[in-house]
Parts: structure tokens; sequence; C-alpha cells
């Protein structure tokens, strides 16, 4: 061969090398990135080929799966009362993608999670038609129907978390305004794009997509008083609930001329812990966390779980309260106002820790997930989060929040025969606090043979009622009582 054949043949060779290399990259190091990419239309065609499995409440599916006509995607979700139950399912969608315990949950709903391997292949061999598993969550349904319900009759913007303080199961998580899942399931441009875009934020002030029990962030206001209670009790600034404090009226905020305002003409001058949370002292409170400090403050608030984002398993915006903060701060910080911030989901994780004797259980709303012939593949085992208080710290606690519902500020949540502890706040909303306040209302219910089945915790926004009738115990206690009902009864 000469010279020049021979470069030709080695150049050739080095091509096909070139092409092996790259075949086999393709076919081994890239396969399951190629096959998963979302770019890649057989994965979508995949996940909607089949039914997919379904989520689970009490036993009964709040989801379902119909055949489509006009479309290589040969079935769309189906949703039960899915405007309330959007908060926890999130959406599947064949042309918007898919969100919440849909999305993370996605492996098992579609039957292509790798613990099914071994069920699918068995399918395959005798000739069944490939099908998802199910996810069941802890949910509560009648709880859930309280909450939603709650809302939607109050008219404005809000959301309800309850949970099951000795566990941590998230027993309801509802949000208002919501929206049908259902109503974009499918990818026709002449319904289901229509159906989302009328849902955008751009399109619709009120932001119905969005999930207020986990992802937005409200002034808690007043209900911040029970952590700061608690870092009061757990640092030895006082021991006895009935222990006067050492409170002035007026109190002048430290490095201001300014005074802290009380709520009215209330009784707050050196106050007990217990009177200043029935009737909600602002002074006696602010002056609690000015005096323990920045630090401690923020100690206490980590402890409840405060500035770390929570997984339940879907993400929870972080709650806020902030570091290197003057005294001053930390006074208007303690009461739940300047930057302190929370979602809902937070101020339920507060009441249950109380209720549970000062453990925090670690929130969660999945209980179980399924195969098709509803063998379990996982469950869910409850989990400590943190002690953010002593036992006994956590029942003087406990019988200074009873005494805001029995005797303060939160009568709105009493339960004939139920012991209900609970604390009301009304959040400043708005610079120079312009725009209505939040009303919030955290709680827990006490059955007679001492367990607390549920914590509860509610914020109302309401844009439209008159400012003088907006109040934790008047909007949102109302609604904690019929979730606290509702969970109760479900016991008996």
């Amino acid at each position: 061969m000469n010279k020049p054949l021979r470069r030709i043949a080695i150049f050739c060779g080095l091509l096909m090398l070139a092409l092996l290399i790259r075949d086999n990259w393709l076919q081994y190091a890239q396969a399951d990135k190629l096959r998963t990419d979302d770019r890649n239309r057989r994965v979508a065609i995949e996940r909607y080929a089949s039914p997919r499995g379904d989520i689970i409440v009490g036993g009964e599916a709040i989801t379902g799966s119909k055949e489509t006509s006009g479309s290589d995607y040969k079935y769309k979700r189906t949703y039960k009362d899915g405007p309330m139950w959007a908060p926890v399912t999130g959406y599947a969608s064949q042309a918007f993608g898919a969100t919440q315990l849909e999305s993370i949950e996605d492996g098992i709903l579609t039957g292509n999670d790798d613990r099914l391997f071994f069920r699918n292949t068995l399918d395959m061999l005798t000739g069944k038609k490939k099908q998802g598993g199910n996810v069941v969550t802890t949910l509560n349904a009648a709880a859930q129907k309280a909450a939603y319900n709650g809302l939607k009759r109050q008219g404005g913007k809000g959301a309800v978390v309850a949970l099951e303080p000795s566990t941590g199961k998230i027993l309801a998580l509802a949000s208002f305004p919501s929206y049908d899942p259902s109503s974009f399931a499918g990818n026709s441009t002449t319904t289901d794009t229509k159906a989302w875009q009328k849902l955008q934020k751009k399109n619709n002030p009120d932001d119905p997509m969005l999930n207020r029990a986990l992802r937005e962030v409200y002034p808690p206001g007043s209900t911040f008083k029970v952590v700061t209670a608690a870092a009061a009790l757990e640092n030895g600034l006082y021991t006895d609930p009935e222990e006067p404090t050492e409170t002035p009226l007026p109190w002048i905020m430290p490095g201001t001329t300014t005074e802290l305002k009380n709520e009215g003409n209330i009784p707050c001058k050196n106050a007990s812990l217990r009177d200043a949370l029935k009737v909600s002292c602002n002074t006696v409170f602010g002056k609690i966390g000015s005096d323990l400090g920045n630090d401690k403050m923020l100690e206490m608030a980590k402890k409840f779980g405060f500035t770390e984002e929570q997984f339940t398993p879907v993400r929870a915006t972080a709650s806020v309260f902030s570091d290197d903060m003057n005294q001053s701060q930390t006074a208007l910080s303690s009461i739940g106002q300047f930057n302190t911030a929370a979602t809902p989901l937070q101020m339920a994780m507060v009441a249950s820790a109380v209720a549970n004797d000062g453990v925090l259980m670690k929130p969660y709303m999945v209980d179980m997930l399924q195969a098709r012939d509803v063998e379990p593949i996982e469950r869910t085992d409850p989990e400590e989060y943190s002690r953010p208080l002593s036992a006994d710290n956590a029942q003087k606690l406990q019988s200074m929040m009873e005494t805001v519902v029995k005797d303060g500020t939160g009568r709105n949540a009493q339960i004939p025969g139920v012991t209900v502890g609970g604390k009301t706040g009304t959040a400043q909303h708005g610079e120079n606090n312009s725009k209505n306040p939040y009303a919030w209302f955290i709680s827990y219910a006490k059955t007679s043979d001492g367990e607390s089945p549920v914590a509860v915790a509610v914020v109302i926004e309401d844009e439209d009622a008159v400012r003088d009738d907006i109040s934790g115990g008047g909007l949102a206690a109302p609604i904690a009582r019929d979730v606290m009902e509702a969970v109760i009864k479900g016991k008996q």
C-alpha cells in the first residue's frame, strides 16, 4: 500500500474508532441521563402511557386516571375535590409537568421506580399491563374538609396546617384560594392551556397556585409570644407563670425614645407570664426578648424550626428570625414583628412541640409507599426534630395557653369536654401598618385521657374586611376549633 492510501486508511480507522467510542458513550454512560431528560418526548409519552397510581387519604383515592383521545399521551390525571387537596397533591399535567407529591413520588406513581423493577418484570412476563404504585398520606379527610371549608367561608386568603404532636403526621394542609389540577391535566391548547394561563399570578393577583401553608411566610404577630415565653422559662428569666415580671408601663425600648405600645387598655404593668399571654401584652414579651438578647432568642427560635427549610417531603420555605439585632429590634421580633416571619407549618410546629411536652417531631405527610398490589415498599417512621423545652416548662406553657382559651383572647376555640390551649395573633402588614393585618391562631386540643391528638395553625389575610373586625380570635380561632373537633370526633 502506498503512503497516501495508508494515511487515508489510518484516518478512516480513527473515524470508525471515534464513532464506536461515541456510540458506546451514548448507549452506556449517557443512557440514563438521556432517557430521563425532560426534553426527550418519549419520557412524557411513557409517563402517561398507563394509569398512574393513586394518592390515598384515609383509605380512599383522591386521584385517578382516564383515557384521552387525539393524543399520544394515553392517560391523564383526574382529581377528586381538586381545589381542597391541591396543596397536598400538587398537579401532574401532560403539558406543564408535575409538582409536589405528584413530582416527588413520580417514580412510584408511574411504576418506574427501581424498587418496582422485579414486579414490573413479572408483569411483563405474565402479560399484565404496567401500573404505578400508591402514595398513602397521613392526611385526615375530615380535618382537611373543615380547614378548607373554613377558609372558603371566610372568603379572603389564608392557610391551615394541622399536626399530630406525638408523631409529626400532617393531618390537614389547606390553602385558599386554590385551584383544580384537573383543569389543566391534559395538553389541549384550547382548554388546558387557557385554564393554566388564568391561574398564573400575572393574570390572577390572588395567586391560587401559591401553597400558602408551606411556601408563604407571614409576620406571626402575637402567636410568636409562645416562643418568647418558652425562651423565658428555659433560660430561667422567669420560672413561675404566676410570678410578676419586671415590666414597667410605659416601657421604652432600649436605645430609643420609642414606647412599645400595647393594644388597648390592658393590665400589663408587671403582669405575670400567664396574665401577659392571656391578654397579649406587647410590653412584657418585648422586654423579655430584649432582656434575653438576640442570641438566646435565636437559639430558641431555631429549636422550634426557624431558619431551616422543612421537607414533608414537599419543601416548606424557611421561617425567619434574624441574627445581629440590637435590643429594640429583638424586642419587636420577640412579639412577632420586625423581620420575624413564619409559615403556617412553622407555627403549627410551635403549638405541636408545646402540646407534646416539649418534644418537636419532624412533620411529614407520606405515611407509606405501596406497590400496585398494596404491598408496602417504604414506610415513614416518626422522627424527633428537637426538644425546644423541658417537659416541666412545656406543661407550664400549656397551662398558660389553656388560660388564653378559657379566659382570654382565644375563647372562640373552646370545645365542650375538651381542653384547648391556644394563642391569638394580629400581625401588622404593610409599610407603617398601612394594610389590613393578618389574623393568626395557633392551638392544640387535649382529650380527657391526657392525649393531644392535634395541633393547628391558622392564618387569614382579608383585604376586604373592616380593619377593626380583624383579630385572630375572631377570624382564625373558629376555623382551628372546627379542625380540632374533626380530628377528635374521628378518634372517638
